[in-house]
């Protein structure tokens, strides 16, 4: 059956709704440090990271949202309805993790969700396999990154500033963990907005003969591949998720901010710097990322070079099980939405 142009529409604000969700669900990421150091107050830091979500925009490419809109799911099982179980999935994922205040990741709920959906219509033949390897290793190598970065960075300095007195130093960082801070919410506006971006212009592809002879606004949803990515799909997503970072999800900050290890502005700037190089690569290679993997083994990193039980194992290993979980709840939840709505 040919799904109506206000079904297509509904779906969009769906996926919206999802972006809106993972800016919420992943402000902790951008803001967590910073607050708990307490560079910023939390009110001007969501302000903050949500700018720099939103500047992603004019400053980063495309090629995760690519990646979402065509290397995963074959084209041709890609409908309305796949994309809707997707992010419906994914969404309830998140929202069971925020309630928990774990700091789940929103782009592996995501990609659970449309894998989910996708396997849910036409079987594991819907996956494109070879598209799914780098999201794959990229779950151990992110979080590895990002604290391998963080280790090297926060004893590279700590040597290099050895001699110096530590309350000027304390001042200086204060100061460059704006700039960390900055750039980290920038690293993850480029990253997880595109994915939405992605589902989206998936979307928009699979129902371009709805659109192809419309006039007016409508004329804008016609899409003809997924290699391209039309100006209002971008600032949709961006907005979105800026909006949700604005918000923000203030159960996960202090699961983020404190319970992992203890930081100070110096540590806080060494996390963010590492997640932020780390979050660069990952989006220039085209690889769709979890943030929330990345901060969390930047944290971690910090902590371990001062000391190894300076890090509380224990709520990282909580943070790992549902890093485990994640895509194959969302795909089961994503599969059973699929089948209710089919």
């Amino acid at each position: 059956m040919t799904p109506s142009v206000e079904f297509v529409l509904a779906v969009i604000v769906v996926a919206l709704i999802f972006d809106f969700i993972n800016g919420f669900h992943d402000s902790a990421n951008s803001i967590a440090t910073v607050v708990s150091t307490r560079v910023l107050s939390p009110g001007v830091a969501v302000f903050w990271a949500a700018s720099f979500n939103f500047i992603a925009a004019f400053v980063v490419g495309t090629a995760v949202a690519k990646t979402i809109g065509k290397g995963l799911i074959h084209p041709s099982v890609v409908d309305p309805n796949v994309v809707l179980a997707g992010l419906l999935g994914a969404i309830a994922w998140n929202l069971v993790t925020w309630w928990l205040g774990l700091p789940s990741s929103s782009s592996h709920a995501l990609l659970g969700g449309y894998g989910g959906a996708a396997v849910a219509k036409a079987g594991a033949g819907a996956l494109i396999a070879s598209g799914w390897i780098k999201p794959i290793l990229f779950i151990v190598i992110s979080p590895v990154l990002g604290m391998g970065l963080a280790l090297g960075l926060t004893v590279a300095l700590s040597w290099g500033l050895r001699h110096k007195s530590p309350g000027p130093m304390d001042k200086l960082f204060r100061r460059l963990q704006l700039v960390s801070a900055a750039l980290y919410s920038l690293g993850h506006g480029a990253n997880d907005a595109q994915k939405t971006m992605g589902i989206v212009v998936g979307l928009l592809v699979s129902t371009q003969a709805l659109f192809m002879a419309e006039t007016g606004w409508l004329h804008h949803l016609y899409v003809p591949n997924a290699d391209t990515i039309p100006l209002w799909v971008e600032m949709a997503a961006y907005s979105a998720i800026a909006l949700g970072t604005a918000l923000g999800g203030w159960r996960i900050v202090k699961t983020m901010g404190s319970r992992i290890t203890k930081l100070r502005p110096f540590g806080g700037f060494c996390a963010e710097t590492a997640g932020a190089i780390s979050l660069f690569i990952a989006s220039g290679l085209g690889v769709p990322v979890s943030t929330t993997h990345t901060i969390t083994g930047a944290i971690v990193g910090v902590g371990a070079a001062n000391r190894l039980s300076a890090v509380r194992w224990g709520v990282a290993g909580r943070i790992v099980w549902a890093w485990v979980l994640t895509i194959p709840m969302s795909a089961v939840i994503a599969a059973l939405t699929y089948l209710a709505i089919r």
